[in-house]
């Protein structure tokens, strides 16, 4: 063997490798190569979903979150509108129980002057009563005398406008 033969080159050995290398990948390309992108492709489609479908719910909670907090501020003005209402009535309450108590004090006030006023004209009514009585057994005591009748209608009147002098006081 000479140096030569060892490294010779044989064309028909490289074209039957490359052959080879091509059939190997034709049928690696058809069997495995296709199989695997269409397998990556299905996984890309479901993260692409999974994705879409998260930013959804995360819009649906922003949503939801903004609705709550609008609920929120609502509820808070009704509370204060309620509370508003509430002090607002009890101070129409409260003026009302004032004005009817003001009126009732007024109402006694004027019922006590009224009996006050009766009591008095009953107390000036029994004075001038017994005042009559009065007279008329100071005129009987008078006529036993034998006082002349103008002598004792003075005499009456005078003791009358005596009496009322007094009672003025």
């Amino acid at each position: 063997m000479q140096p030569s033969d060892i490294i010779t080159v044989n064309l028909w050995q490289i074209v039957v490798s490359l052959l080879n290398l091509v059939i190997l990948f034709l049928i690696i390309k058809k069997f495995l190569y296709k199989p695997v992108k269409n397998m990556l492709k299905s996984r890309q489609d479901k993260l692409d979903e999974m994705n879409n479908q998260a930013e959804s719910y995360l819009d649906e909670a922003e949503k939801t979150k903004l609705k709550l907090e609008e609920e929120l501020n609502n509820a808070e003005s009704k509370a204060d509108e309620i509370l508003n209402e509430a002090t607002a009535h009890a101070e129409r309450r409260k003026e009302k129980i004032v004005t009817e108590a003001r009126d009732e004090a007024e109402s006694i006030i004027r019922q006590a002057k009224n009996q006050a006023e009766l009591e008095k004209k009953k107390a000036e009514s029994e004075i001038k009563a017994q005042i009559v009585d009065v007279s008329f057994e100071l005129s009987k005591k008078l006529i036993e005398r034998e006082i002349k009748e103008e002598d004792h209608h003075n005499l009456i009147d005078s003791f009358i406008d005596q009496i009322g002098d007094s009672d003025e006081e």
